[in-house]
């Protein structure tokens, strides 16, 4: 299993980010292939939470359409302008899309502006398929 992250991918969801969100709320996901391509999305938010897509969900389809696997993911939040982009651990439902991948969560002690990758099996020790990590 390879679950390297590595600046590049930060670097494009911050530039999604900056581009797509210049001002306010901002959440954004990058995810790398087996082929080296990055793919990146958006939050897309609905007036029932229910219908809401994760910022991940567009690139993980996007990866699936090209036949491609997710080596790796990295989803970015920033509550407005004024404020830093902070790295966001996916949430359970991406967790369960991105089981066999590499996630990025923040390092211990910071605000979240700095990362490090984890498996799955890393953020859930008692997860439900053991052969999904």
């Amino acid at each position: 299993m390879n679950t390297t992250l590595d600046q590049d991918l930060v670097d494009a969801a911050i530039a999604l980010a900056n581009k797509r969100y210049p001002s306010g709320e901002c959440i954004v996901a990058a995810l790398r292939t087996h082929t080296g391509r990055i793919l990146t999305s958006v939050y897309s938010e609905a007036r029932v939470d229910s219908a809401c897509l994760c910022a991940e969900t567009g690139s993980i389809c996007e990866a699936h359409k090209l036949g491609e696997i997710v080596t790796a993911s990295v989803c970015l939040y920033r509550a407005s302008e004024s404020e830093p982009l902070r790295i966001l651990p996916a949430c359970g439902v991406c967790q369960e899309r991105l089981a066999y991948w590499g996630l990025a969560v923040p390092a211990p002690s910071n605000s979240g502006r700095l990362w490090q990758a984890k498996t799955l099996r890393e953020l859930r020790p008692f997860y439900w398929d053991d052969d999904a990590c």
